[in-house]
């Protein structure tokens, strides 16, 4: 489409029903599915003809969304130039919203890590006081001294603004496939498309099967 006003290039007018031409191809298109439905194939001459019109099937299909993409180009266009003036516009906000919760994150483990530590100092502390007292008759020689211990960590903070809070984001990593089990297995179906289209068509635990398809050239 060079000299012709590409269709849709107007935000305002955009509608595709009110397109004469389009209009005109959606006829086009009834008339192919009517015949395409009242087609019966017995020989080989009705091969042909079926062929002869697949292949203008095919031409209107692609003229159709070639029309369609048309149409779509100009918001296409507005969309990427407007994601990619804010893609820089947002890009503090984004980066202030991640060091600040990252460093609220870090500071929630630091506080969980200490408590951590300091239960198992406690824990220490017990397990050699009840040795000491088994080697004095049930008697402690001396005081055992815990350390106090911090409390769990606010899972949300409230405020005028509003409230923040932490959840829990469990995440994965596989260290023994074959330890893994089977109904978590899946398989690579890009690979196994790729030996099966070239010709490797006995895999055991998989049956390779032929859906024929019809190849228009013109």
């Amino acid at each position: 489409m060079s000299d012709e006003k590409r269709p849709g290039s107007s935000l305002a007018t955009c509608d595709p029903v009110y397109d004469p031409a389009v209009m005109a191809f959606y006829q086009q298109a009834l008339t192919a599915l009517e015949y395409a439905e009242k087609r019966i194939i017995k020989g080989t001459d009705d091969m042909t003809l079926a062929g002869d019109d697949l292949i203008i099937i095919r031409r209107l299909r692609k003229t159709m969304d070639s029309r369609r993409k048309d149409y779509l180009m100009p918001f296409q266009d507005h969309v990427k130039e407007v994601n990619d003036a804010y893609k820089s516009l947002m890009a503090p906000v984004e980066a202030a919203d991640k060091i600040t919760g990252d460093k609220m994150l870090a500071f929630n483990a630091e506080q969980d890590r200490i408590r951590a530590e300091q239960e198992r100092i406690n824990s220490l502390r017990m397990e050699a006081a009840k040795a000491d007292a088994a080697l004095h008759n049930g008697e402690l020689t001396e005081s055992v001294n815990l350390v106090e211990v911090l409390p769990p960590v606010a899972t949300k903070t409230q405020s005028e603004l509003g409230s923040t809070g932490q959840r829990d984001n469990w995440q994965f990593e596989i260290t023994d496939f074959s330890l893994l089990p089977d109904e978590y297995k899946m398989p690579d179906a890009v690979k196994l498309g790729k030996v099966v289209r070239a010709g490797l068509h006995t895999i055991p635990g998989v049956r390779v099967f032929n859906q024929p398809s019809l190849v228009v050239r013109r």
